[in-house]
């Protein structure tokens, strides 16, 4: 859609106290605005944006199905108030299958003082929170408001009001934006007059302003996918500032006592930070490679001096413990240059190189970088196939450079790096999508008509309460006819543990990806290429407990999504849903019972005495035991997440072996703490350590292990004799733990007492599980306000209702 066709814009942003709401008519450049809503909203945006669209276009006599664009400020702001935004048109252009567009939320600022009547030259403060300013400098006229910087930055306040205080033409700015609402008094200090402020109503966006910057920047121009509308953000979270100092990776201070290159995470072909433990593998795989090649294979020497520098990333792909390739290279001004990808003979053709220069890329990216550059023989067919997938062009040519008739081609991508939808094969993960927008389904069959017709109404229910955005389409009859799991675990292994602002800006990248699968998995079901919102029933979503900032952005998608769809909003509780996943394995399970809850972040046990009625009879008062798992694994060096490699470890060692804790095992109650033991263990290393003895992981892991099972066991044990019931069931990702779940059968089997365990699929955080709650409270017309926020402290029954669930069962 370009600028010169009249279309109906809805325009919003919250990434200030300001929610800005307009609906606009625009044409030929022309903008005629046809109802505005903006107003103060302070931290409560996700609460009012979806109803204040709805009035907005009331009051312009429009119906959402009459918008033709929607079009959202991409800050910079508010962290959380551009995610929820942005989440919030995401899921307003999908469900009504239209173009998203985005804009600088400064740009909307000055054009807010532009229609205040501010002429001349403007200098716009955004507050960037703390103690640091969004500044930008405008030309303004009678055509409108124009920038003279060429994009967004962060600076602190006292040198930003310093650097304008020294310009030539200070007196002659206009001061603005809501970062005035703090540092006002500062710039008076600094000899701007008060006749050099804005009015106070023009410091924030508008909705009105919003539509007039997209139309002077171009905006109407791009591809409107709303998959690639992303936030402006001018600075790293802070996890992932810190890593700038740590991509040299200089070789951990426990190499030698715990002997961590044999210990790697037991994930299928997972990506991690290469390490000084790699080396002797990745330089065997080096030298398998380009055996019999013009290509001198590097030795560990090099790898060596690779990890010791500053301006690296180096990242190896490994598959139970077996590194199977591995890629890298280094900062040269604003290119990165990328020196090996390596992968496996056998493991070629899967995508793994693909993900490795990903990671590479997204580091470069952290690095600075603008650009990424790599040589590649160009009789490489492959390799080549691949970069251009990848977007790599070439630029240049080296004659025989890799001998006679084996020319170099020089490559080129620009950052960030689009990765192909295709590769993403079973582990979708995120990024943008570069699929055409918007997605039209094909021509249906008559069976497939009719299996639609069959499985009634369709649910979809959306999970992103943690580190993984899922999604998941279930019928009326509970058959699970599409789940994607988009993992975040490279994003945040690195850090050896979830960081929450990268996972919520993970979620906001990946959403329109993972639904746009999802359909696709529920269309191929039923026997055609994709489903659209208008075959859907319900939108379902964790709305609670969780990560606040990755529980807003599943939220806000879904409200938008169900809003432009016409479809009712359900909202579920997390722990819920870990609890109903034991529907898949035992369909008759009936209150009451005892559940385990025992996740990364909730440990409990719960008297489930009928459907919705949850007596929760105690809960961890400190760590949760995953947490406590990831905690103990970053201590030895183990990678994250944890719970995979203590449990392999665990396998091969002694639980006698080291005497750790059990603490509150016999407490009287129900309550447990793990962070006595997880000390206990930390202090142990470092008692090995200081005294030089090698430690022996095995053993460690698994009498930390032991530890933990035995309290959950005692006090569940306790719970069942108590309560009288003849069912247990676990919840949760810790319910994947091979231990646990047979100290569990072996118990509570001599009790004559039924034990159900999830299959462990539903284990881990999934949206399968979601939607068994979700299609309860939709059959029983349980649904939720627009108003709907995320709830991260939810308590379990919230959301809930006495209906039986339907038994869940998996595609069929």
């Amino acid at each position: 859609m370009s600028n010169n066709a009249e279309k109906i814009v809805l325009a919003v942003d919250t990434s200030t106290d300001m929610l800005a709401c307009a609906v606009a008519r625009v044409a030929d450049g022309a903008v005629e605005v046809l109802a505005s809503a903006d107003h103060l909203c302070r931290r409560k945006a996700n609460v009012e944006l979806v109803g204040t669209c709805e009035r907005a276009l009331a009051d312009a006599g429009l119906g959402m199905a009459e918008v033709d664009a929607v079009l959202v400020g991409r800050g910079p702001g508010s962290f959380t108030g551009v995610r929820i935004g942005i989440a919030t048109a995401k899921g307003l252009a999908c469900g009504l299958g239209c173009p998203l567009y985005g804009t600088s939320a400064l740009d909307a600022m000055a054009w807010s003082a532009h229609k205040a009547g501010v002429r001349g030259k403007l200098a716009v403060a955004g507050d960037a929170m703390r103690g640091e300013i969004y500044p930008g400098v405008y030309q303004l006229d009678d055509a409108g408001a124009h920038r003279t910087f060429p994009a967004e930055t962060v600076v602190k306040a006292d040198a930003c009001v310093a650097a304008w205080a020294a310009r030539d033409d200070a007196s002659e700015l206009t001061l603005t934006g809501n970062g005035l609402v703090k540092y006002r008094a500062r710039f008076a200090d600094a000899g701007f007059r008060p006749a050099q402020v804005a009015p106070e109503e023009a410091w924030y966006p508008s909705g009105e302003g919003l539509v007039r910057a997209a139309v002077e920047s171009g905006a109407f121009d791009a591809s409107g996918d709303p998959a690639l509308v992303l936030p402006i953000y001018t600075r790293l979270s802070d996890a992932e500032e810190n890593e700038r100092t740590r991509l040299g990776l200089a070789t951990p201070a426990s190499v030698d006592l715990t002997g961590v290159d044999d210990a790697l995470a037991g994930i299928h072909c997972q990506l991690r930070p290469m390490t000084m433990n790699d080396l002797t593998a990745v330089a065997e795989l080096e030298a398998a490679t380009y055996e019999g090649s013009a290509h001198n294979a590097w030795g560990q020497k090099l790898f060596y001096e690779e990890l010791s520098q500053p301006g690296r990333s180096w990242w190896v792909a490994h598959d139970q413990g077996r590194v199977i390739g591995f890629a890298g290279g280094y900062l040269a001004g604003a290119d990165f240059e990328v020196e090996e990808v390596v992968c496996d003979a056998s493991r070629r053709r899967e995508g793994i190189a693909s993900r490795l220069v990903s990671r590479v890329a997204y580091d470069a990216q952290m690095l600075g970088a603008s650009t990424c550059s790599l040589e590649v023989d160009e009789k490489n067919a492959p390799a080549r196939g691949l970069y251009d997938r990848l977007g790599f062009a070439e630029e240049g040519r080296r004659p025989g450079y890799y001998g006679a008739g084996h020319d170099a081609l020089v490559l080129r991508v620009g950052l960030p790096l689009a990765v192909d939808a295709e590769l993403v094969g079973e582990r979708p993960e995120p990024r943008a999508s570069i699929r055409p927008w918007p997605i039209v389904p094909g021509e249906r069959s008559e069976a497939c008509r009719e299996a639609l017709a069959v499985a009634g109404p369709l649910v979809l229910s959306i999970e992103s309460s943690c580190d993984e955005t899922a999604m998941a389409v279930t019928d009326s009859h509970g058959v699970v006819c599409a789940s994607v799991v988009a993992t975040q675990i490279d994003f945040h292994a690195r850090f050896g543990g979830v960081v929450p602002e990268i996972a919520s800006r993970k979620h906001t990248e990946a959403i329109v990806g993972v639904l746009e699968e999802t359909l696709a998995q529920a269309g191929a079901h039923f026997g055609c290429d994709t489903l659209a919102p208008s075959d859907l029933a319900a939108v379902g979503v964790t709305s609670g407990p969780g990560l606040v900032g990755a529980l807003v952005v599943g939220v806000a998608f879904a409200k938008g999504l169900a809003v432009a769809a016409d479809l009712p909003l359900i909202a579920v509780h997390h722990l819920e849903g870990h609890l109903m996943a034991n529907l898949f394995e035992t369909p008759d399970l009936k209150p009451p019972f005892v559940a385990s809850l025992v996740s990364g972040g909730n440990t409990m046990l719960v008297h489930v005495r009928a459907w919705g009625d949850y007596e929760v009879l105690g809960s961890t008062i400190d760590d949760a035991v995953g947490e406590a798992f990831d905690k103990v694994a970053k201590a030895l060096g183990l990678g994250y997440p944890g719970g995979p490699v203590i449990s392999k470890l665990a396998a091969k060692g002694n639980q006698r072996a080291i005497h750790f804790p059990r603490a509150m095992m016999h407490s009287g109650d129900y309550s447990f703490s793990l962070s006595g033991l997880k000390t206990a263990v930390i202090t142990y290393i470092e008692g090995e350590n200081r005294a030089g003895r090698p430690i022996n992981l095995p053993n460690l892991a698994a009498s930390f292990e032991a530890a933990v099972v035995d309290v959950q066991v005692a006090k569940a044990k306790t719970a069942v004799e108590e309560t009288g019931v003849s069912d247990i069931c676990i919840g949760g990702g810790v319910a994947a733990n091979p231990e646990l779940r047979a100290a569990y059968q072996k118990t509570f089997g001599k009790m004559g007492v039924r034990v159900t365990v999830p299959p462990m699929r539903a284990c881990g955080d999934n949206a399968a599980m979601i939607g068994i709650p979700a299609l309860r409270s939709y059959l029983a017309g349980n649904f939720a306000e627009l108003t709907l926020d995320a709830a991260p402290n939810a308590p379990l029954g919230a959301w809930s209702t006495p209906d039986a669930p339907v038994p869940p069962t998996w595609e069929r």
